[in-house]
């Protein structure tokens, strides 16, 4: 016990030396520190009094700076006068040696002498006032005179025969010219009586090419096409007008979704029959079709292949039946289209063949 004490005594002596030796150290630092404060405070009164001189000295420049603005300020606007005054003498100078300039041509065009010859010869009187209008008004009179006479041509018996020569090849050229508008017009008049006469010959055969094929397709029923000018067919409209089985007569916007389909056909193979053509491309034209109009289609399509092969795009199936080839795509495996061909006419004759 008394060596534990003994211990702890030793203990706290030695953090008395320690303290003792801190305290040192600090009492030390706050001499270093008070000496610092000093010196600072020395150098703020320097600072502040280099701060008052400046701020007098910026004054003092401000001052002058207003005063050089205001003697600037005078300067300029005495400038911009005499760059005034210079622009403005040196465009009377320009005006007074053009006019000396248009004086010295005018002696020399009107009088055939220069104009220093003139202000050399002391002989010649100056006029001024009433004197000098009155002889600048008899000079105009005799300048009228002189360009009312002309000049004299010395070469105007030959301009005249070139001129004539001139006129005369104008005159053959215009009497070509007319005659080939005459022949122009008359060709046109002709093609314009030729294609009349072949459009009315197109349009009565189409027109009953039509009428056929649509009671062909309807099963019945008339249509026809009439020209909405007769007296001018060649700027003419065409109106169609269709009367189905058991309905009136009716212009065709008035059928409905299938009958304009059929109507639409019968006036395509009424062109065709009348004017075949190697191919004929049809899409989903007989989407709004049942499948006795589908039928009649079909028959009617193939009786144009013997002279216009038909390419169809369709969904319906009475109708894929009805061709000789069939195309498709078909997905065997996910995200590999396909191409298949099947021939029907093998089908019609009892077996089906893939091409």
């Amino acid at each position: 016990m008394f060596a534990e004490l003994t211990q702890r005594v030793a203990q706290i002596e030695q953090q008395l030396a320690s303290a003792g030796a801190e305290q040192q150290q600090r009492a030390r630092e706050n001499e270093q520190l008070a000496a610092d404060r000093e010196r600072l405070a020395a150098t703020r009164e320097e600072a502040l009094a280099e701060v008052a001189r400046l701020t007098e000295e910026a004054a003092q420049l401000r001052a002058q700076l207003a005063e050089i603005e205001v003697q600037l300020k005078t300067l300029r606007a005495e400038t911009d006068a005499l760059r005034e005054a210079r622009t403005e003498r040196s465009t009377r100078g320009a005006t007074l040696a053009a006019e000396l300039t248009h004086l010295e041509e005018t002696c020399v065009n009107d009088l055939s002498v220069e104009a220093a010859s003139l202000r050399e010869d002391a002989e010649i009187a100056r006029i001024e006032g009433e004197p000098l209008t009155a002889e600048d008004e008899a000079c105009r009179g005799l300048k009228q005179k002189l360009e009312s006479m002309g000049p004299v041509n010395m070469m105007a018996l030959e301009e005249y025969k070139e001129t004539a020569q001139r006129h005369e090849f104008l005159e053959t050229q215009r009497t070509d010219l007319l005659d080939s508008i005459e022949n122009t017009q008359a060709t046109i008049k002709e093609i314009d009586q030729i294609s009349r006469t072949k459009f009315d010959e197109a349009f009565a055969r189409i027109n009953e090419h039509f009428a056929g094929t649509f009671g062909q397709l309807f099963g019945g029923g008339q249509a026809f096409m009439r020209l909405t000018d007769e007296e001018n067919s060649a700027d003419s409209g065409i109106d169609i007008v269709a009367q189905p089985p058991g309905k009136k007569l009716q212009n065709v916007l008035l059928l409905s979704g299938g009958e304009k389909a059929l109507t639409a056909l019968s006036l395509l193979v009424g062109i065709f029959r009348y004017q075949p053509s190697p191919f004929c491309v049809l899409d989903e034209v007989d989407a709004p079709l049942d499948e006795t109009n589908v039928g009649r289609l079909s028959e009617l399509l193939r009786e144009m292949s013997g002279t216009t092969q038909c390419i169809i795009v369709t969904h319906s199936k009475k109708m894929m039946t009805a061709g000789d080839m069939i195309y498709g795509v078909t997905m065997q495996e996910p995200g590999v289209s396909k191409v298949v061909s099947v021939r029907m006419g093998a089908v019609h004759g009892g077996e089906l063949k893939r091409a």
